[in-house]
């Protein structure tokens, strides 16, 4: 099984690679376009943005699925405050696949200033003196204690896309 994955962020990479493990696949990183804005703002937008790298990932290799994950943050219905959001699209070049991830409540400091046009990544590693907490445990790790990480919550995303992929049922859409 030969899967693109629309991003060369190590984080999603290893979430494709660790998810699909016991289908052995060979995954490949390609650097694509979401056509979202940076900060999604949106279901919406993150899962557009997941679709675009799914597509544009397959277009441009020669794998059999391309997979596209996007991060993003909303505001949900019912839920207070703005929560970040996962989501992940699978495709085969025909069908699409779409799954989401964990959803968390993002601390009130970090959603003013997201509100007011910064990105996630960045809030994140200004408020823990970090660097490159998205190519780490992400905000999902950090807001957690380590329960969970970008890379695991990534992987529910891509388990629920790419599931009707591989599922006995093959209308499967349980996730």
């Amino acid at each position: 099984m030969n899967v693109a994955v629309g991003s060369t962020n190590p984080v999603k990479v290893d979430a494709v690679e660790r998810t699909l493990e016991r289908f052995r696949p060979s995954v490949t990183a390609v650097a694509v376009d979401s056509g979202v804005p940076e900060q999604p703002w949106s279901i919406e937008e993150t899962v557009t943005g997941a679709e675009n790298r799914a597509r544009r990932a397959l277009a441009a290799s020669d794998g059999e699925y391309g997979v596209g994950l996007e991060g993003g943050v909303a505001r949900l219905d019912g839920v207070p405050g703005v929560s970040l959001i996962m989501w992940a699209a699978a495709t085969d070049g025909d069908r699409m696949e779409r799954g989401g991830g964990p959803t968390l409540r993002l601390p009130d400091d970090v959603a003013r200033r997201l509100e007011n046009g910064a990105e996630l990544g960045p809030v994140m590693d200004d408020r823990l003196g970090t660097d490159g907490i998205a190519e780490a445990d992400g905000a999902a790790g950090v807001l957690t204690a380590g329960l969970t990480d970008r890379t695991k919550a990534l992987g529910e995303a891509v388990a629920c896309a790419f599931g009707p992929f591989v599922a006995d049922d093959r209308d499967s859409t349980t996730c």
